[in-house]
């Protein structure tokens, strides 16, 4: 790493309670090397998460984690508001993103932060559905309705795009700056228009292969109304781009995405 470059590890947590210790334990040796900070976003969740994060981010050495838990019910995208401003407000050269289900692994992205592969790019995204990706317990309808909008994201936006979303990416502080997430939606299409205006923006995005597992997560997407969904928002972006780029889609224009330190550890 250079000395100009700090990296937060963002985790997003919703009804993580049986997950966030086996994610927080990912964090060994090779890991915190390449990690200088961890927040732990909790979007309220009415389960046992935060206690659970609270155990496991003791027993995380080296790399000071920090809990925060959203003022109100942000969704998944708002979550990534709140750690986007936070890394932007903190210094910090790029945020990783890791979702707190423990479905990605963050051993696939850290080679290539060893190898400074993060420093010619606007982000590095984990890509389920390309050569050299391992899916465990993903089903094989899925796995065809995933690859089927890839192409038509791929399609609409010039590029070819090999993952939509997948819950271990990383993106340049930086180039947060130039484009306008806030109108993002806060829901779980926040991946969808992240990467259609990241395109729009001439950012240089690179796909990597990932392992991606499914075994005691609860999944919160209904199939078939997530997908008409996406497709209304593919077809707005590829026929009425600006309109698409230009419009606050959040649900909450003005919104302020604020959190609060509920607990922190020291390395």
């Amino acid at each position: 790493m250079t000395d100009t470059t700090k990296v937060l590890l963002f985790i997003p947590m919703y009804n993580c309670e049986r997950q966030i210790g086996r994610v927080l334990g990912q964090l060994d040796a090779r890991a915190r090397k390449v990690i200088d900070a961890v927040i732990v976003v909790d979007n309220r969740s009415p389960d046992g998460s935060q206690a659970a994060a609270r155990r496991a981010m003791e027993t995380v050495p080296d790399v000071p984690v920090r809990l925060l838990e959203n003022v109100g019910n942000y969704g998944l995208g708002g979550s990534h508001k709140v750690a986007f401003d936070y890394a932007r407000a903190h210094g910090y050269s790029h945020v990783i993103v890791l979702h707190g289900d423990d479905q990605g692994d963050i051993h696939d992205l850290v080679p290539l932060l060893e190898q400074g592969r993060h420093l010619g790019v606007d982000c590095l995204l984990g890509a389920r559905f390309m050569r050299g990706a391992r899916l465990q317990n993903y089903s094989r309808f899925r796995t065809f309705g995933n690859e089927v909008f890839n192409w038509i994201f791929s399609i609409a936006a010039g590029k070819r795009l090999y993952d939509l979303g997948s819950g271990l990416n990383l993106y340049s502080v930086q180039a947060l700056g130039r484009i306008p997430y806030h109108r993002y939606a806060n829901d779980l299409t926040f991946n969808y228009y992240m990467i259609l205006g990241t395109v729009a923006a001439g950012w240089r995005i690179e796909f990597f292969p990932i392992s991606w597992r499914e075994d005691d997560q609860i999944s919160n997407v209904k199939l078939f109304k997530q997908a008409r969904k996406t497709l209304g928002l593919v077809a707005s972006f590829f026929f009425r781009r600006r309109w698409f780029l230009e419009t606050d889609h959040s649900g909450a224009p003005g919104q302020q995405y604020q959190s609060t330190v509920v607990a922190e550890s020291a390395p």
